[in-house]
């Protein structure tokens, strides 16, 4: 059963017009068009589904800087920044709480790689740093082992994302944004070369700019466009309990688990670096691309060939204008969650924090995460179509960084000073002297 989303108010009407239309409901296209209606731009947020219907709401809800790539952690902390005040921004509870969150460490080599990647971090100025079992001990009550090492950063937290997705839609809409669901944009008209408006199941809109903030979807959609986006799918599965008495109030993560208080007092867990790769036809399209990604983290994934194989090898990837998109015959991604991973991950928490043992599951779900070459996400402009700008890939991190991810994509579309440095998120990175796409940083 996937996670049950807060209610978000909608348009009735299809706008004719405006400056702006972001396609995909999700945190990063929510965000987007609550900062950039803010601002006074008309924006038309179009979700073929219904708002945080797919990842936005099926992942484990932290908000960090810890353990980010470097080209991340200036988007981790202002999208930090954001979170903070981000109740107060929507007059909403999105479940933001800054509880700190501790990677336990198992081995002294654990450690030695979280203090090189904090020797890196410091330039930033963030509050990471490592502690030791004493420290561990305080944070962390009642657990099993005696850690040697972790890494401790108190200004890290996590949300609900039931609920932020929602609140934040909310917050756009009451600024003036029309919120359409069940209205999937089926590609884009242009003018000169350039963007002049969308085409939906509904109808048209005219704008100079679109945003894509399709999720797993954005690939296809850039395909039918002849822009070559590489990104992939991994299959993340998590499970919800009902309240466990005497667990710690922290986020953690160790090697093999992951987990998280509630705000209605279950916890959220996973069994961390453990995802599913079902082979596809891209996974052979994109194999040079992620060459180096599948050598680094090949203990990280489970691959497995199934039936999405033939699924994905009979959507369309070329369609018209007027014909039914392929974004309508599917409206959701709602993969089965796995459950051999799920059991390892309760199995390996249960060792390590005992009160755990008792713990009855409430839920399983799984959703679709949209990963790039580099694991760092496309925020950017695409030069070969002006107005054409894309927000995904975000491999992962997009919730948490999705407040921040939203305003640099709301900075880059009106021209406006960027909240950070957009060159690590640009397109072009992907792109050689053949036009592949392949990956060149």
């Amino acid at each position: 059963m996937p996670p049950r989303v807060d209610p978000v108010l909608t348009t009735s009407e299809l706008p004719a017009k405006a400056d702006v239309v972001v396609i995909g409901g999700g945190i990063v296209g929510a965000s987007t068009a609550l900062f950039l209606a803010e601002r006074g731009v008309s924006v038309v947020l179009c979700e073929k589904g219904a708002i945080a219907g797919e990842q936005s709401s099926r992942n484990w809800g932290w908000c960090r800087k810890a353990g980010r790539d470097h080209a991340e952690i200036p988007l981790a902390v202002e999208s930090l920044r954001l979170w903070e005040g981000m109740n107060a921004r929507t007059n909403a509870e999105t479940g933001f709480r800054k509880t700190g969150i501790v990677y336990l460490c198992n081995t002294s080599k654990e450690a030695a790689q979280r203090e090189d990647w904090l020797a890196q971090a410091r330039s930033y100025q963030i509050d990471s740093r490592l502690i030791g079992a004493e420290e561990i001990d305080r944070l962390l009550p009642g657990s099993s082992c005696r850690w040697p090492a972790a890494l401790y950063t108190p200004g890290d937290g996590c949300a609900e994302p039931e609920k932020a997705t929602s609140a934040i839609a909310n917050a756009a809409f009451r600024e003036g944004a029309a919120i359409l669901e069940r209205c999937a944009v089926r590609g884009l008209e242009t003018s000169a070369g350039a963007v002049s408006g969308v085409v939906t199941e509904k109808g048209p809109i005219r704008c100079r700019q679109a945003v894509l903030a399709g999720g797993a979807w954005s690939r296809l959609f850039c395909g039918n466009l002849g822009v070559e986006l590489p990104q992939l799918k991994l299959l993340g599965s998590v499970l919800r309990t009902g309240p466990v008495e005497g667990a710690p109030d922290r986020v953690v993560g160790a090697d093999d688990f992951a987990f998280r208080k509630r705000l209605d007092g279950g916890y959220t867990i996973a069994r961390r670096n453990a995802n599913v790769a079902e082979l596809a036809p891209d996974s052979f399209r994109l194999f040079f691309d992620f060459i180096p990604a599948l050598l680094t983290q090949w203990h990280e994934l489970r691959l497995r060939v199934g039936r999405r194989f033939l699924e994905e090898w009979r959507i369309p990837r070329r369609w018209a204008l007027d014909a039914v998109s392929p974004f309508e015959t599917v409206r959701t991604l709602d993969p089965a969650p796995s459950l051999s991973i799920l059991d390892e991950g309760s199995r390996n928490l249960d060792r390590s924090f005992p009160a755990f043992r008792d713990m009855k599951v409430v839920e399983r779900w799984a959703g679709l995460i949209d990963v790039t070459p580099d694991g760092v996400p496309v925020i950017s402009e695409v030069p070969s179509l002006p107005g054409f700008f894309i927000a995904s890939g975000f491999s992962g991190h997009g919730f948490g960084i999705g407040p921040g991810a939203g305003h640099l994509m709301a900075d880059l579309v009106m021209g406006k000073t960027p909240i950070v440095d957009p060159a690590p998120y640009r397109y072009q990175r992907f792109a050689n002297a053949s036009g592949r796409g392949l990956f060149a940083r």
